[in-house]
């Protein structure tokens, strides 16, 4: 039974201040981390746990097994790792602050919207004008619903609901990301403007996936799903959901590097809502920071999700705006760098007044000359 390892972020603070200098910028972002756990688990369940501070970090990383040793300091040197903007076009986003990706469904079927932006124009770029406006750095468009029991589109029909999406919100300057599995439907999408390849199957749906995304130079989103076919929340058993959520990014991310993508263009999204529980989904939330150990940034998927209903009351879809404002500013106090939501301005709103909070956390307490 192989041992993994994993350092996972758990004591959070609003500045070093607060820990004498003691913390770690987590990501390269506006989150500090004082407190860490050194996890050692076998098939999913733990086995050593350590504390650290990333002053006795050395102490505690020096007394591992030998096999263990490189992969925890490769894990220790990403969770202080900051990214490089993302070049989209003329644009350049930032990845030193949380930023927001606006969603436009072109669909019929989608669980939140679908119908509304679909089959007219004047409608959807009203709607992505008004997303950009409100403070979306990225609009994400989707042709086709993920949704469990979501009937599966002929890439032909995906391609004629998204490159007019496309075109208009390049046309505005837009950076852009398409929500597709196939290769043909983002190769005609980047023709028409888009930027980023951001795939719910992580490259598994299409075996011409991984040889167009390396070639087509774009920057790539790779989302944990654990059905492989047309099903995408199908075929889910985890031993323990954050841990085997981790090592299946970790293979899909090894094999898009292998296939020839760029490290610096690749994109981690744990799949919120996708083949999971509720407990799961809380679990996954409750340990999102882990993820910044695999040395890549975070996307966040949770906007007006089935959760969101299940902790409310069974709020209806369209009415799930505090749970998603609340999970988003879980997200970004887990370092998260991107936020994929249907309410831009409100997030945008709540994104604003917490990087405010972050920036005043910064000069309290500092001493007077």
């Amino acid at each position: 039974m192989m041992a993994r390892i994993y350092l996972c972020p758990t004591g959070f603070c609003k500045s070093p201040q607060a820990e004498h200098g003691d913390a770690l910028r987590l990501a390269g972002g506006m989150v500090y981390v004082h407190r860490f756990a050194v996890i050692i688990a076998e098939a999913g369940r733990v086995v050593q746990r350590h504390l650290a501070s990333p002053a006795s970090m050395p102490e505690v990383l020096a007394k591992l097994p030998a096999e263990l040793a490189a992969e925890a300091e490769e894990q220790w040197a990403n969770l202080s790792l900051a990214h490089p903007p993302l070049q989209c076009g003329d644009r350049i986003i930032r990845l030193d602050q949380p930023q927001i990706m606006g969603i436009l469904n072109v669909t019929p079927d989608s669980f939140s919207d679908g119908g509304q932006f679909l089959g007219d124009d004047d409608v959807a770029r009203a709607h992505a004008g008004e997303m950009l406006s409100a403070g979306a750095a990225i609009l994400d468009i989707g042709g086709e619903s993920t949704r469990p029991g979501a009937d599966p589109v002929w890439e032909g029909d995906e391609i004629k609901r998204v490159v007019p999406a496309v075109e208009f919100s390049s046309a505005m300057g837009a950076a852009i990301s398409v929500d597709t599995r196939r290769p043909a439907v983002m190769e005609a999408a980047q023709k028409a403007g888009a930027h980023i390849y951001n795939d719910v199957s992580a490259l598994r749906h299409d075996p011409r996936s991984l040889e167009f995304a390396a070639a087509s130079g774009l920057t790539v989103v790779l989302m944990h799903a654990p059905g492989s076919g047309d099903n995408l929340h199908e075929g889910a058993d985890y031993n323990n959901v954050v841990f085997d959520v981790f090592e299946w990014l970790r293979e899909r991310r090894d094999a898009a590097i292998e296939a020839g993508v760029r490290s610096d263009r690749i994109i981690l999204d744990p799949g919120l809502g996708f083949g999971k529980s509720l407990s799961e989904n809380l679990a996954l939330m409750n340990n999102l920071a882990l993820f910044h150990a695999l040395g890549h940034p975070l996307l966040l998927g949770v906007s007006r999700k089935r959760m969101i209903g299940a902790l409310s009351k069974e709020a209806p879809a369209h009415d799930r705006l505090g749970g998603s404002l609340a999970l988003a500013i879980a997200g970004m106090n887990a370092g998260c760098q991107l936020l994929r939501v249907h309410d831009v301005a409100e997030t945008a709103q709540a994104r604003d007044v917490w990087r405010g909070q972050r920036d005043a956390a910064l000069t309290d307490f500092t001493l007077n000359d």
